[in-house]
């Protein structure tokens, strides 16, 4: 990496660790520019002002974020080519790592942004929205695609649950350092897990089984 993708890539880091510490309002450019060692001309070099630094900001979160939600996918769907287990054996790789993180989730920058929206123009929010919506898709796609096999239990909206999993994510995350446990988001994402194993799984179960043997009582 070049000394220039070096020091914006620091920004970004210094920029990051504070809004999700106290929000983007409370962080100024004057105190990122003194953490990372640089001068303002040198901050403004690779940002124009704060709003272009939260648009970076959010594209390298949702970019980071991609990145995981591609590989734990891929890796589900190698274990495993059934749609019902592989998905299980996604949520259970990213609960695993979840639960790796050694002070637990740093936070979601997208719920920090949400609650101060009228920091940002509209391509920022946008931004977060977007990513929000390709989330949930990304869920609701597998969920449809283990319901072609599998029926759900009746009732079940499947847009619903699919944005279920943004919830417990950020709700996890909320609770963890609010109770000071680092280990909620990942139980929250397992309980998830075992929710969707309710949803599909006795059903998958009855097709799976044989059917029992007629035993005819002796006379």
């Amino acid at each position: 990496m070049r000394k220039g993708a070096e020091t914006r890539e620091r920004i970004l880091e210094i920029a990051e660790a504070s809004v999700l510490a106290k929000g983007f309002g409370a962080t100024s450019i004057e105190e990122v520019i003194a953490e990372a060692g640089i001068t303002k001309s040198g901050f403004f070099y690779h940002f124009r002002d704060k709003n272009e630094l939260a648009r970076a900001l959010m594209l390298r979160y949702v970019e980071e974020n991609d990145r995981i939600f591609d590989d734990v996918f891929h890796r589900g769907r190698q274990l495993s080519d059934d749609p019902l287990q592989s998905f299980l054996i996604t949520l259970k790789l990213l609960a695993e790592l979840m639960g790796d993180l050694p002070n637990g989730h740093p936070g979601c920058l997208i719920a920090t942004f949400t609650y101060q929206e009228r920091l940002f123009d509209r391509n920022v929010r946008d931004i977060a929205a977007g990513a929000v919506r390709s989330w949930n898709g990304r869920f609701r796609d597998a969920l449809n695609e283990i319901a072609s096999v599998y029926p759900a239990r009746e009732g079940m909206d499947i847009d619903d649950v699919a944005n279920m999993f943004s919830c417990v994510v950020d709700g996890g995350i909320i609770m963890s350092r609010g109770l000071g446990d680092p280990h909620v988001l990942e139980r929250q994402i397992l309980a998830f897990r075992s929710f969707v194993k309710l949803l599909f799984a006795p059903v998958a179960r009855d097709i799976m089984l044989p059917p029992a043997p007629i035993v005819i009582a002796a006379e």
